[in-house]
């Protein structure tokens, strides 16, 4: 995988993803040389604005593609899954180009002519991905695992190894006994104990061994045979790091004071402030204008089922603790806590108004807190906010829960996309795991994927709702 802002990307992703976004941007010019456009070619110097044309193109197909989960890869899926899958993405490109040419006229490049981009660059990106996925097949791309350990930990590890083939294939080579741990995993191969790792990695040329275990004091851990493996090119990594990597989950089972202090990441400098406050004020103020339409529409229905009011309020944790008002279109009837006691919000919640199963599964009741947003009290991507009551129980029963105020909580977060709603202290743990990871790697292009997720949470169904 690669690292961007360290956050770490799927290599096949990045690699299709960028084949991809090249073979929109050519498109353009085969389109224009099949329909005798008169345009100049792509290097002359008065072509530019057929370039941009092109670039906008390209963007806005691979942009839907990503809203449309194209890039959550199934490798083995076949031609007419992926053509199946495909046609929705090029629709919604087609509706992006369609605006950018209302309101830039200048990059029009005709009906027919966008039809044929549309058709070379669907078989282009059809002919790629099958050429990819048969490529994985071969064993190419895949990455060859020995874990040291075999027990909760080494199969909590494999399971995951075996489950996350959307981003990355494995292949697990065995795992290493250690002493003193419980056996866990079963039906795997099982390399002798007293057989050296470096050797067993040169053997069955590994790219990676993934330290599963929970002890590693004592003589019996292999210490200098992992420096060596090391040395020798091949990846050593512990769980912790493995379940970053592959789940975006901080462990907090696995998490020590010492590690928050000197490890990378939980960067909150001057800088990172002030660009997270420029994209949260951009994305927010677009987002209104877009969804104007749809704000004033739910306005209405909410009215007219029970003539309640509109908007609800509610005391909510933010940044240090400090508490303030979010706002929420109301999708709960108007005595939905007669008891006078908080209580946690269910996926069936029988207190959901019709009108209200509707905005929460479209997350339309959570467009308000714009304004939130616009007030500097919270941020567009972060952490979900929490009611006062609920923190002071969590912040006792769930190590390290205060972290997640170390920054402004979120209209969506990596929590929010990733994990259905919490009605437990296990829910809470669950969520948090994922909260470390965004606090611990927050930056602009990891709330741009954010973002991309949500997406695909409201159109697809995905995700928390």
């Amino acid at each position: 995988m690669f690292r961007i802002a360290n956050h770490h990307v799927s290599r096949i992703t990045s690699i299709l993803l960028l084949i991809e976004f090249s073979i929109s941007l050519v498109s353009v010019y085969f389109g224009a040389m099949i329909r005798d456009v008169d345009h100049e070619l792509p290097f002359s110097s008065s072509s530019n604005s057929f370039f941009q044309t092109a670039c906008v193109f390209a963007f806005a197909v691979v942009f839907s593609m990503s809203a449309l989960g194209m890039y959550q890869i199934n490798f083995r899926e076949g031609i007419r899954n992926t053509f199946l899958r495909l046609m929705p993405s090029f629709a919604m490109a087609l509706i992006l180009i369609t605006l950018v040419f209302y309101v830039l006229p200048t990059l029009y490049i005709g009906r027919g002519m966008l039809g044929i981009v549309l058709v070379i660059a669907a078989i282009g990106i059809l002919v790629a991905r099958v050429l990819i996925f048969k490529t994985s097949q071969s064993g190419v791309l895949r990455s060859r695992i020995i874990f040291l350990g075999s027990g909760a930990i080494a199969k909590e590890c494999c399971e995951l190894a075996l489950s996350n083939s959307a981003h990355h294939e494995y292949e697990i080579l065995g795992f290493m006994p250690v002493s003193d741990e419980d056996c866990q995993v079963v039906n795997v191969n099982f390399f002798p104990a007293n057989t050296r790792l470096s050797t067993l990695a040169e053997k069955y040329n590994a790219d990676e061994i993934v330290v599963a275990v929970q002890n590693r004091r004592g003589s019996q851990f292999p210490i200098d045979d992992l420096l060596e493996c090391k040395l020798s090119g091949v990846r050593v990594i512990d769980a912790a790091a493995f379940f970053e990597r592959e789940a975006c989950q901080i462990r907090v089972e696995s998490l020590q004071p010492g590690w928050l202090v000197f490890g990378d990441g939980f960067n909150q400098n001057f800088l990172r402030r002030i660009i997270k406050q420029i994209f949260d004020l951009f994305a927010s103020a677009i987002i209104f204008l877009l969804a104007s339409p749809v704000m004033l529409i739910t306005t209405c229905l909410i009215y007219l089922e029970d003539r309640g009011p509109i908007l609800y309020k509610q005391e909510r944790v933010g940044k240090d603790g400090r508490t303030y008002m979010v706002l929420k279109f109301r999708s709960m009837g108007t005595n939905a806590e007669r008891a006078g006691n908080p209580q946690w919000a269910t996926t069936n919640d029988p207190r959901v108004t019709r009108v209200g199963k509707i905005i929460r599964k479209l997350r339309i009741d959570e467009l308000p807190q714009i304004l939130n947003v616009l007030k500097g009290e919270m941020s567009f991507v972060g952490p979900r906010p929490e009611r006062p009551f609920f923190v002071d129980q969590l912040c006792k029963d769930v190590p390290f829960y205060n972290l997640r105020h170390s920054i402004k909580p979120g209209i969506t977060g990596m929590a929010q996309v990733r994990y259905a709603y919490g009605a437990s202290v296990e829910d809470s743990l669950q969520k948090l795991q994922y909260d470390l990871y965004y606090v611990k790697n927050n930056s602009l292009f990891l709330d741009v994927l954010i973002l991309l997720e949500t997406v695909q949470v409201v159109l697809l169904g995905k995700g928390a709702r």
